[in-house]
């Protein structure tokens, strides 16, 4: 199995099995993401050369804007698609064999934890996985040690509380906070006219 066989089987959520090809590639895919990771993480990089790095492990052209505060970590790396000027703090973890899409200028906090993957319930199939995508919309600011969980997706303009542990979507330009996150308020628009 290689990438882009496996990009078309998560995207039809296949169940994946313990031991079967598909279960295989993640992990030789999850050795190649620590291969870059840990150079992302050992001793100083420039920004461009995270960039770089970041780009070489997702395997995507990342504009100027984009900024990473190492340690980052990520149990695959090419499934993650990331927008415009976004900025993602130290310590996050992204299991992204399920895919995570991020938009434009989200700001993702310290030691965020956005997974991907469900292990089936059932003792004797616990090994077996349902994979299911995390979508981050345009404007998000994740707040420190928020987990997002496999298959939410955050509206455009909304925020996550640090701490919470989100479960379920979140609409647009809304406030959630608590576990599980629930909405405490809604963003209004409070520019001033200059």
């Amino acid at each position: 199995m290689n990438t882009v066989e496996f990009k078309e089987a998560i995207k039809k959520r296949t169940y994946i099995v313990a031991n079967s090809e598909m279960h295989l590639h993640m992990h030789e895919m999850a050795q190649r993401a620590l291969k870059i990771t840990s150079q992302m993480n050992n001793g100083y990089k420039t920004p461009d050369e995270l960039r770089e790095l970041f780009a070489e492990l997702i395997g995507q052209e990342l504009d100027e804007g984009f900024s990473l505060f190492p340690p980052f970590n990520a149990d695959y790396g090419r499934n993650i698609r990331v927008g415009k000027n976004v900025f993602i703090n130290s310590g996050c973890c992204f299991q992204d064999q399920g895919g995570i899409e991020i938009g434009d200028n989200a700001l993702i906090g310290q030691q965020v934890v956005i997974a991907t993957l469900n292990h089936d319930l059932q003792p004797d199939k616990r090994g077996n996985m349902f994979p299911v995508p995390v979508k981050i919309g345009n404007n998000v600011w994740i707040g420190a040690k928020a987990t997002i969980l496999p298959g939410v997706t955050i509206g455009n303009g909304a925020v996550i509380a640090a701490g919470a542990v989100v479960t379920k979507d979140v609409p647009e330009n809304t406030v959630v906070a608590g576990i599980p996150a629930r909405i405490i308020k809604n963003i209004q628009d409070r520019r001033t006219k200059i």
